[in-house]
Parts: C-alpha cells; structure tokens; sequence
C-alpha cells in the first residue's frame, strides 16, 4: 500500500466525523403545533310552554241544507226568487196552480155545513125523544136511534172539518216558501212545469251557510297520542269551548276569521283509519262556499315541557329521523335523536331527546363530528327570540 493513499483516506474520513460531530452538536427540530379545535356557536336549551296543535285536511259543508220539493200536484205558473240570490225564512219561491185546492176546500167547507145541518136537526129530535120517552110518547127504541143519529152527525160534523183542514193545508202547499233564510241554488224547474207531491219533486236548494261547518279528517293515531299527552300532563287542554281553529285555503291564503270546534268524533273510520272533527266559521261575506278543500289548524292544548331549537340546529338522519349536535360537559359532540312535534316561528319544538341545560349546536356544525372536541360560544340571540314566539302564541290560543 502506497503512504499518500492512506494519508488521503485518512483526511476523508476525519472530514466525515467532523461534520456528523456538527450536526449533532446542532438545535432539535421543533414538533408540528397541534390544531385548534373548531369553533361553534351554541344554545342552551330551556324549556317553556308552546302551543299544540294539528293541521288537518277536510272540506267545507253548509250549516244548514233544505231541499225544497214539491208538496201537492200541478203545474208551476210562476218562479219568484232570483237563483243565487239571499232568501228569507217563508219568502214565495214557487206559486203552483191552485184552482183544484181552492175547489177542493169550498166542497170540503160545504161538506161541513151539511154535517153541522145534520147535527142540529139530530140534536132536536133526540132532545125531543128524551122529552117523550118519559111519558112513553115514543118507544125506547126509537129514542136509541135518535141518540145514534145524533152521535153519527157529531162524527161526520169532525170528519168535515179534518176534511176542510187538508183542503186548506193542500191548498197552502200550491205556495211553495222557503224553510229557512240562505242562498238559493238553481231552479230545478221552470214556469209551465208539471210536478208531483207524491214524487217528491226536486224544485230547488237553499243553504245557510253563514256560519258554515268544516268537517276534517284526524287519524285516530294523532287522537291516541293527544289523550296520552293529556293524562300524563305534558299537554293540558284549553277546554271545549276555547279551542280555537284557523283555516288555510286552497290558493294557499289565510281565511281572516278565526272558527272554535264544535265536536270531535267518537268512531273511526274503518276505511280511512280516521276520525271525524268538525269546527264552525263565521261567513260573513260568503268567502267560503260548501265543498271547498281546506287545510285547518287546530289548538288543542299547551305544552309546558317542551325545548325550542332553532332550525338549523336540527338534521334528519338517511331514515328521516330529526337528530341534533350536543356539546357535553367534557366539550366533545355528542349526536341525539329528537322527537320533534312541529315549527314554531323559526325553531323545531322538541318534545324528547334533549334535556334541560344541554348545549345545542346551531352553526358550525357542518365542520365537526361525534366524539370531536370543539370550542363553544354561546348565542343568546336565538332561544330568546324562539321563546318569545312561543309565549305570545300560547297567550293567543288562551286569550282568544
């Protein structure tokens, strides 16, 4: 081995250790900090007393319905209301020919006078006879027939008069008057017309429909869970005659008139699972006509336990369940199914699946998953507002 070869690896090798002594002679690299947790702004959910209710679907239907139909024979000489027009209690709609009633209730009143003729010559005779038979004038058995007489005018003397009582009452049909104040349909016949008492003709229909009845349809699943609510004191009723009904129409307004319910059914329908509920409205001005679908919504109690969470603290899971973000006490999020009942202003009203004081997410939300540790800031802005709501709509339902 040459001596400047070895000299020559010497050198390097030195060099190599030198600059390994160096570097480990430097400053430690410095860790990666760690991430800040996110940043979400929560509620703190407090309960407080919100309205009950259900909307429901159903039609309208008039208060009251006569049909008006032809009573006796003949034909129709005159039409005298206007179709569609208002008509009071007794107005003439229909005059029918009473020429043959007329005639019929002289023969009647005639028929009368003749009985009550024939009563009093009867009468006479056995008076008479009485008188007579005392002194054995006439016998016993012509006494007897002249009591028979008498008794036989007295009966044909009341058979007249329910005689001139029909002619008069058959008569009084040939004017044909409506049966109760409301709007009148179409006239189901015309001048010269022939109907028939016997046949029932159909003339035509009023309907009173100021107030007017709307009858909904209520499944009888939402009746069961009210009654539970009701004896377990989540819901406590305003009273039969304090539940109030507001109307939505079809082109999706507001009716301005508030309705109160009159009865809610008994039985279920075996077809439709439902139950029947009728509410009534005032109709003033007819805006509401019979048969018209509606949408109402009943108040039918208030709920003292329930939690209010604004909408956008409120998901719904791929099975349509309302869920919710919770902060817990260790700061990590926590996810809950909720039972919710319905809006309220711009919050869900929540009947289970939160408890008092629990830390609702309502933004930032999106950015954070169960079991995360999150930093919360509370918004007061919201829950007040949504409780506000809340107890002005309560103090309506019971004002009102």
């Amino acid at each position: 081995m040459y001596p400047h070869k070895t000299n020559r690896r010497c050198a390097t090798l030195a060099a190599t250790l030198m600059l390994l002594s160096l570097a480990a002679c430097g400053p430690a690299k410095q860790a990666a900090p760690k991430a800040a947790a996110p940043q979400v702004s929560v509620i703190t959910a407090r309960r407080t007393s919100v309205p009950v209710s259900t909307e429901l679907p159903g039609r309208t239907s008039a208060y009251l319905v006569a049909q008006v139909r032809a009573r006796v024979d003949g034909i129709v000489q005159k039409r005298s209301f206007q179709e569609g027009a208002d008509v009071k209690a007794n107005q003439a709609l229909y005059q029918i020919d009473p020429a043959p009633y007329r005639a019929a209730l002289n023969s009647a009143l005639a028929a009368l006078q003749k009985a009550e003729a024939n009563l009093v010559a009867t009468s006479s005779q056995a008076d008479r006879y009485k008188i007579l038979i005392g002194g054995n004038a006439v016998s016993k058995q012509a006494y007897d027939n002249a009591v028979a007489a008498q008794g036989q005018a007295a009966a044909d003397v009341a058979a007249a008069k329910a005689a001139v009582a029909t002619a008069s009452i058959n008569l009084g049909y040939t004017n044909v008057v409506s049966p109760i104040a409301g709007r009148s349909s179409v006239s189901q016949v015309t001048q010269g017309a022939y109907v028939q008492g016997s046949a029932a003709t159909l003339l035509t229909t009023v309907q009173q429909i100021d107030p007017i009845y709307v009858d909904l349809n209520q499944p009888s699943v939402a009746g069961l869970q009210l009654r539970r609510d009701v004896a377990s004191g989540q819901v406590k009723l305003n009273g039969a005659d304090q539940v109030k009904v507001t109307l939505t129409l079809e082109d999706g307004s507001q009716y301005p008139l508030t309705g109160t319910l009159q009865f809610n059914g008994v039985t279920v329908d075996p077809s439709t699972g439902s139950v029947t509920v009728r509410a009534i409205f005032p109709n003033p001005k007819y805006v509401l006509l019979p048969g018209m679908f509606v949408h109402a919504r009943i108040q039918q109690g208030v709920n003292d336990r329930a939690i209010l969470v604004p909408i956008p603290g409120v998901s719904h899971d791929p099975q349509g369940h309302a869920t919710a973000l919770v902060v817990g006490p260790d700061n990590k999020v926590v996810q809950r199914t909720l039972q919710t009942q319905d809006t309220l202003g711009n919050s869900w009203v929540v009947t289970a699946g939160l408890n008092e004081g629990e830390r609702v997410i309502v933004s930032g939300g999106q950015k954070v998953l169960p079991g995360m540790l999150v930093a919360a800031s509370e918004t007061p802005s919201r829950q007040p507002a949504a409780q506000a709501v809340a107890a002005n709509a309560a103090a309506t339902s019971v004002a009102e």
